[in-house]
């Protein structure tokens, strides 16, 4: 391992946790701090890039970081080499170059130093052979972050003018928006088609009548609506040497019906069909097991498995990355670093899992060679793919330790791991096709069936399968028709998207990259363009509008090809040396003349659209109009009348009804209304009465909160509002009076501390950055929980995706 030259080394990395699991690696010549994730960034205010110079960006220290930087210049000074250990990504890579600048390190004393895994094998590689910062992987990060800053802000601030205050639009998150919002349309435009199918049910046993019991069974579900599920259907048959078999041609020609007729003109001579087992084949398959995973499919299948949003998983990674306290081993980094493109395994971790597999599972489910698996297109790093960092370290050992999330999350990383490396499942799979015929017509049924032979890697990775179990049959044999029945059905549209099924979009369409997708799909709600229901993305007005404007101003920029351009064009300021401000400018110009443009657009809330309803002050028509909180009814003849009521999301008029509650101020009956939050209740004296009350999830109304309690503490933000005692989900905190025009927000810890100060003269100081140094505060986070877990995630401004 690399040793310094002339006293300790210094070695700094993202977060405490990450610090606390390396330090144990470490000998006493090195001293491992925090940086707290970012130390230096564009200003959140402003764009601050020098378009006209080369795109040059304004950089400063991150709030609440200062004391962070002043800590590692002091702690950099003492040392003779500083290693730069952040994440092996390229926003790792800009950390580290980052804090370079900041801290003013010279190059000759300062190293990089990068690793897959916290473990001593890979720490210790990492520090026997450091590098140094790799310019083009920063600089293709730092054309990426102008680029989104530029759209970011430039595009926000015109859709403030046009459409309403408070939207932000990006350049990768408003074509995820646009995604959504045209499969809402697709959704909208579909029209059902009729069609007809005409299942059989056969038997081996001509002597059985099983009609009547497969009425009976069918008619028994719990749930009348959904009846029997398939898997249930296909469970009864088999147990009956019988099986399901679909119509697929009559008379020789393919069976089509799009309607009754056409159905039931051949029914009756298809229940009265002769039927006999014309072919049967098996021939057997072999299933692969999938790869290990990558930051989008860990995403997929933690959605699809555990329900988990991809926020929610990538925050779990981060933990089990960085280190879990595992009692007497102390803390250890438990999968490789979970922002990964590769599905490479290095040949340590294949001989660690072949190892386990032929130890604890079996030598049968050990395949002869190592599986390996090609690299899919466009895949940026180098790294490996996301696995345990020790496949003995199994999820039942070591549950104790871990939370419930971390428990889940681990499993499923772990068993995908080891199954990747196990042998294939091997199917018989068997078709059969059934001949029917009667005084000149014929018909042709299909069955198929899988039987798994031996189980392979599904022992521990089970995967579903809807094909029954065919009963022992061969060809030439004799079949009783158990029952026929035509079954109308109606074609469906699209499938809304999911968090899983829309990060395999994004993916698939190369928009963005799976680093980023848990903050896109989170920005996205936040703002209000899209919705979750039932875990399934619906668009709303505003997103439906937002669009449309976006798609008519700035093509290019919602253009899904032309942002997959860019996110190559970007690739390669790494991979191929292009020149950044080259990569801009091909951008920029095009851009520019768009934003021009734009500039002459009517607002959208002169816009209207007619609608069936009318005014019930004047009889005029009622037209949609848009608002902050999306589409509402107002009438057409506005100004003169100013009758507005809101809407739904199919447009149908949402009517205030006056409710059996009380206003608890002034004791008049309470109406329901619909806000931008859902349903209320509202004074029925309003604007005489100001007063609300939200609903419960079954419409009960919730009790008021408690008034804010005065404290006497001055707010050292706006210095004319005091702290007040505010109640929220995790307990009481302290904010100023004048919310929501100032938005100061402190910790309750500090209420003593803060009075103490007032009485002696010091407080509030000159600024806020003296009130942080006074109290460690950081003032932009509620709490240390999130203070702990906004140092250990990447995040960037909302207007720069």
């Amino acid at each position: 391992m690399a040793k310094a030259t002339g006293g300790k080394s210094l070695v700094i990395v993202e977060s405490p946790a990450k610090a606390k699991t390396i330090n144990k690696y470490l000998g006493s010549d090195f001293e491992v701090k925090a940086s707290m994730g970012h130390v230096r960034d564009l200003p959140s205010k402003g764009l601050n890039v020098d378009i006209e110079h080369n795109f040059e960006p304004t950089y400063e220290i991150t709030p609440g970081r200062s004391r962070t930087v002043t800590a590692l210049k002091a702690a950099a000074k003492g040392c003779g080499r500083v290693y730069l250990a952040t994440d092996l990504d390229r926003e790792g890579e800009a950390i580290a170059w980052h804090l370079k600048e900041c801290l003013g390190l010279a190059d000759e004393n300062t190293y990089r130093v990068v690793f897959n895994a916290i473990t001593k094998n890979d720490i210790q590689k990492a520090f026997a052979n450091p590098g140094r910062i790799d310019m083009d992987r920063v600089m293709a990060q730092q054309a990426r972050r102008i680029l989104d800053r530029i759209v970011g802000y430039q595009v926000s601030n015109w859709l403030w003018k046009k459409v309403t205050y408070g939207l932000s639009a990006g350049r990768v998150q408003s074509v995820a928006v646009k995604i959504i919002v045209e499969r809402e349309r697709q959704i909208r435009a579909f029209v059902p088609e009729e069609y007809w199918l005409i299942p059989g049910i056969f038997t081996t046993d001509p002597k059985t009548n099983l009609g009547a019991d497969w009425h009976a069974f069918l008619d028994s579900a719990a749930d009348k609506d959904k009846g029997r599920s398939l898997s249930e259907q296909d469970q009864w048959l088999a147990a009956r040497k019988a099986f399901r078999a679909d119509l697929t041609t009559v008379n020789g020609q393919k069976f089509q019906a799009k309607n009754t007729q056409q159905a039931h003109s051949i029914l009756s001579s298809l229940r009265e069909s002769r039927y006999t087992v014309t072919d049967k084949t098996t021939r057997r398959i072999q299933s692969r097991p999938s790869p290990p995973f990558i930051t989008s499919t860990l995403q997929q299948a933690a959605a699809n498995r555990l329900g988990f949003a991809a926020k929610r998983t990538m925050m779990v990674a981060q933990q089990l990355y960085e280190g879990v306290d595992l009692g007497s081993m102390g803390a250890l980094g438990l999968i490789a670093y979970m922002r990964t493109d590769s599905t490479h395994l290095s040949a340590e971790a294949i001989h660690a899992a072949r190892h386990y597999i032929g130890a604890q599972i079996g030598t049968d489910y050990l395949p002869e060679k190592p599986n390996y698996f090609a690299a899919g297109k466009g895949a940026q790093e180098a790294h490996e793919a996301i696995r345990p960092t020790d496949p003995d370290l199994t999820p039942k050992d070591i549950k104790p330790f871990l939370t419930d999330d971390q428990y889940k999350l681990y499993d499923l990383i772990w068993k995908r791991f080891v199954a990747c490396q196990m042998a294939a499942a091997q199917w018989d799979t068997t078709h059969v096709e059934v001949g029917g015929q009667k005084d000149g017509f014929t018909c042709q049924y299909r069955a198929t069936g899988r039987v798994l032979v031996f189980d392979g890697f599904t022992k521990i990775w089970p995967t579903s399968t809807e094909e029954p179990e065919l009963p022992a049959i061969q060809a030439g044999d004799s079949l009783n028709a158990v029952a026929i029945q035509a079954n109308q059905h109606f074609t469906k549209p699209p499938a809304r998207y999911t968090e899983a099924s829309l990060v395999k979009t994004l993916e698939k369409e190369g928009i963005g990259r799976p680093s980023t997708y848990a903050s896109i799909i989170s920005t996205i709600q936040d703002r209000k363009y899209v919705e979750q229901i039932d875990k399934k993305f619906h668009a709303t007005d505003l997103g439906d509008v937002v669009t449309d404007k976006l798609d008519e101003c700035f093509p290019r920029v919602m253009d899904i090809t032309f942002t997959r351009h860019m996110e190559e064009r970007l690739d390669k300021i790494e991979e191929q040396h292009l020149n950044w401000v080259e990569v801009l400018n091909e951008f920029y110009g095009p851009f520019k003349d768009n934003l021009d443009k734009a500039a002459t657009m009517k607002h959208a809330k002169a816009q209207t659209q007619p609608s069936e309803y009318t005014c019930p002050d004047c009889c005029a028509s009622l037209v949609y109009r848009l608002g902050k909180n999306g589409r509402f009814l107002s009438c057409s003849a506005y100004p003169d009348c100013k009758f507005a009521c809101p809407c739904d999301k199919d447009g149908k008029m949402v009517q205030e009804q006056t409710t059996e509650h009380l206003c608890p101020k002034c004791s008049k009956p309470m109406v329901q209304k619909m806000g931008r939050f859902g349903p209320f209740l509202g004074c029925s004296d309003y604007p005489a009465c100001k007063t609300i009350l939200k609903l419960d999830k079954q419409g009960k109304p919730l009790p008021p909160k408690p008034p804010a309690e005065p404290t006497g503490v001055k707010c050292h933000k706006c210095k004319t509002g005091e702290l007040v005692i505010r109640q929220s989900k995790r307990g009481p905190f302290l904010g100023c009076s004048k919310f929501p025009r100032c938005r100061t927000i402190v910790s309750m810890k500090n209420m003593d501390e803060l009075k103490k100060l007032q009485a002696e003269g010091q407080w509030p100081p000159a600024s806020e950055e003296q009130a942080q140094n006074m109290l460690a505060l950081d003032t932009k986070t509620p709490s240390p929980a999130k203070r702990k877990k906004s140092s250990s995630q990447k995040t960037g401004h909302p207007h720069d995706q």
